[in-house]
């Protein structure tokens, strides 16, 4: 049940920042494609790579009842997506070291007057970047989790059939040694009411 409960949280925080990563770089993929213009690699892994992310943490979590009996294998699809997205954040790390703002003080009318500029397209990779350092380490916590589950789920479950095991030999045994003993009383009163019938 716990494991359940903490599953669904990190999944759904998965999705949470997923969404916004894939709405952005689908923005500037939709840009390049109508200006028919090769979108850039920096942009189009991490993008290809969100996407698959959500659909699998969206499938993971509305089918749970299957992702739980699977999970080993849920394990390793989480660390196959952890490594594509450190590739994905790691081609855009560029975009770490960019001033997506500037500011200057002016005068005007006798007064100090701040003004900002921002860099919208800036800020929207730098935010895909940091929300992409984000599932790096969802995907991990999810790929632990599930590993760490499933290997104690296969555990239980070789328990459970050594058990059973177990049981079912023993009740075939006692079966059969009650057979044997019915058989072998059944011949003896056989062989006595011969053996008595030849003498008389």
């Amino acid at each position: 049940m716990l494991f359940a409960i903490m599953f669904a949280f990190w999944r759904f925080m998965e999705i949470l920042t997923l969404v916004p990563i894939v709405g952005m770089l689908s923005y500037f993929v939709n840009i390049n494609l109508t200006a028919n213009l090769m979108t850039p690699t920096t942009i189009l892994v991490l993008f290809i790579v969100s996407v698959l992310a959500l659909a699998w943490a969206l499938f993971t979590l509305f089918s749970y009842h299957r992702s739980s009996n699977n999970a080993q294998f849920v394990g390793f699809v989480d660390l196959c997506l952890f490594g594509a997205l450190i590739a994905g954040v790691y081609y855009l790390r560029g975009i770490a070291s960019a001033d997506c703002s500037s500011g200057a003080v002016l005068r005007q009318n006798g007064w100090l007057v701040v003004s900002v500029s921002f860099d919208k397209t800036c800020g929207m990779l730098k935010a895909c970047f940091a929300m992409g350092i984000m599932n790096v380490v969802f995907f991990f916590v999810t790929a632990v989790m599930a590993w760490v589950h499933g290997r104690h789920a296969a555990r239980d479950e070789k328990v459970r059939y050594v058990e059973t095991r177990r049981v079912s030999r023993s009740r075939g045994g006692g079966s059969r040694s009650s057979r044997r003993s019915r058989s072998y009383s059944g011949s003896r009163s056989r062989g006595g009411h011969s053996h008595h019938r030849a003498y008389v």
